[in-house]
């Protein structure tokens, strides 16, 4: 069996000199060392892409994300940051919010910890919702206080915990209900990972699949992504699912998208690590989608060289 192989057609803009910049540019050539040293990554053109000459000229360049036209999706690496948190409620409705926090992924899903982190929001409301058992989740009403939410979280734990209690259910279907009307579903870790229909579940070196809600069709995502290493466990899924996006989102890191327009940028401080892959020459390219980027996520699946837009640092140089 050919080894699948990747490549890096972009490594754009600096990495950051403050904050831990240096330890994160380190980790990140580590990671890609060690990728290429498995036989997963071939690298071609690896460097920044051509930047933008002048300050006049960025801000001509039409952005690629306006205002989401219909509902969102806040899809968040893992340790979750109060920017994440935030943009989250904004998205949500800021004050007029009527947010509904899933933990069940949690060994905690009942602490009255869970709901800490939002309640300072001053939000119009805030409810957790969590079924015990698969038997609860079926109940009738259960899932009725979806029915008028703007924003659902989706906690961090075991991601095969959220697909096995609510895949199927009403919950399921009232997710789909509160994109329809504009909301946001947000997710870490585990609540990330069941975003996609074709849901990684575990593994190291190799993933195990399982199924997933299909908030975002046509992708997979992978969650801690440049933390734990696992670029190799994404392009093995990649090489089996030719047809799928990988979206590999690192730690304090998410990616916001607009399900209507299919269009996503990059909140946070670390990376969001797209493979497309090219069934024809068998190859994956790995896009590196630092914080503020914008990609058109239709024209990154069909490999177009116009997909992402890179921000650029000018006091940078």
């Amino acid at each position: 069996m050919a080894t699948a192989t990747a490549t890096v057609l972009a490594w754009s803009g600096r990495f950051p000199t403050g904050c831990g910049g240096r330890s994160r540019m380190i980790r990140l050539g580590l990671f890609a060392a060690a990728a290429a040293g498995l036989g997963l990554v071939s690298y071609a053109g690896l460097g920044r892409l051509a930047v933008v000459e002048s300050k006049a000229a960025a801000a001509a360049a039409a952005p690629l994300m306006p205002k989401p036209r219909g509902g969102s999706l806040l899809i968040a690496g893992g340790n979750t940051t109060e920017e994440i948190r935030a943009c989250f409620v904004e998205l949500a409705g800021g004050p007029n919010a009527r947010i509904v926090v899933i933990p069940t992924a949690s060994n905690a899903a009942e602490s009255p910890a869970i709901l800490k982190a939002w309640a300072r929001y001053g939000l119009a409301s805030l409810t957790s919702l969590h079924a015990k058992t698969r038997q609860d989740a079926e109940g009738p009403g259960f899932a009725d206080p979806l029915g008028d939410a703007t924003g659902v979280w989706l906690g961090g734990g075991s991601q095969q915990q959220l697909a096995s209690r609510y895949l199927g259910t009403d919950l399921e279907a009232q997710l789909q209900g509160v994109l329809k009307r504009g909301g946001v579903i947000g997710g870490t870790s585990a609540g990330a990972a069941v975003m996609t229909r074709v849901m990684i579940a575990g593994g190291r070196g190799e993933a195990s699949l399982d199924r997933g809600f299909d908030l975002l069709p046509d992708a997979v995502v992978d969650q801690h992504f440049l933390k734990r290493n696992r670029l190799g466990r994404l392009l093995g899924v990649m090489k089996k699912n030719p047809c799928l996006l990988g979206l590999g989102i690192d730690e304090r890191t998410a990616l916001v998208v607009d399900v209507v327009g299919c269009r996503a940028r990059v909140v946070g401080s670390s990376y969001v690590v797209a493979c497309v892959p090219d069934p024809d020459a068998e190859t994956t390219r790995v896009e590196f989608l630092k914080p503020g980027d914008e990609a058109d996520l239709s024209a990154l699946r069909s490999r177009a060289p116009s997909a992402v837009a890179h921000t650029i640092d000018f006091d940078a140089f």
